[in-house]
């Protein structure tokens, strides 16, 4: 196996320095000369013939459909989806494969998953979050939709300052049921987002609305917003009893927030929209 991968790393390295010298060849306006090439590989010419009328065998032919295929699910996924994940798709389309062998062909290819940044805390407490009950209790799995509703906020970096998501999420689908983007941390952008989830959903209220204890979710205008809910709040400093929207965040910033150097407000807003809406709702498994 090491023997296995050192050749793959010097193979690589060949590779790497043929492609140098053949992109500063055509700069230099020069012919790339293949009996020069063939010489710094050590390859002899009729190998070399013998390479170009090379006929794929048929398990040939199935392995790069079925990286061909990888690929194809990795782009969709906005290069997120592991092995694990490419594997069920996969299955879906009636391939008879394991995830062992995406796993490998994928780093053939060169293509992972994204990784998590470590969590860090970000919530102001509240002045009295002594009197604040966690009635969910970690029950994430709730039977019906609109049962338990959890909301948080989370801090997105730009080149003109931070700005800040609040979201909501079902617990039942674990879709965001509504978000908005603000360049403030005051309590009327969690109450627009709360009043956007009761329209979305044409309900009054949920059985149980969960947070955490930050300012903006004990103030007079969220409990306004949420009079007869059941308000559920988060042990101080423990991100796990809110671990549903928590993990969606990390996921945003992971998947795809991370990527970008993102310039203000409504270069955050636009790419928001488009994981949220046009991915982590309709396409992403979950």
């Amino acid at each position: 196996k090491k023997s296995n991968q050192h050749s793959g790393k010097m193979t690589e390295a060949i590779y790497l320095e043929v492609s140098e010298k053949t992109e500063a060849a055509k700069k230099a306006g020069r012919r790339v000369s293949v009996s020069g090439m063939l010489k710094y590989l050590g390859v002899s010419r009729s190998g070399y013939r013998a390479w170009l009328k090379h006929v794929p065998s048929n398990a040939e032919q199935r392995r790069e459909t079925v990286k061909a295929k990888i690929k194809d699910i990795y782009d969709e996924s906005k290069q997120n989806y592991g092995a694990p994940k490419i594997t069920k798709e996969l299955r879906k389309s009636g391939e008879i494969i394991s995830e062992r062998t995406v796993g490998k062909y994928m780093r053939q290819m060169g293509i992972k998953a994204q990784w998590v940044k470590p969590w860090t805390i970000t919530t102001k407490d509240s002045d009295f979050s002594s009197e604040l009950q966690n009635i969910l209790d970690e029950q994430f799995n709730p039977e019906r939709p609109n049962a338990v509703w959890c909301s948080d906020i989370t801090y997105i970096w730009t080149f003109e300052g931070f700005v800040y998501l609040t979201s909501v999420m079902d617990l039942y689908s674990r879709k965001i049921i509504s978000w908005v983007l603000s360049e403030t941390l005051e309590a009327s952008h969690v109450v627009e987002c709360v009043e956007k989830a009761k329209r979305v959903r044409n309900v009054e209220k949920p059985l149980i609305f969960h947070c955490d204890r930050g300012c903006q979710y004990v103030s007079e205008a969220f409990q306004k917003a949420t009079k007869g809910m059941i308000h559920s709040y988060s042990k101080k400093a423990y991100p796990w009893d809110n671990a549903c929207i928590e993990s969606f965040h990390a996921l945003l910033k992971r998947e795809w927030i991370n990527r970008f150097k993102i310039f203000n407000y409504a270069h955050a807003h636009k790419l928001i929209f488009e994981y949220i809406e046009t991915f982590y709702n309709t396409v992403r498994i979950h």
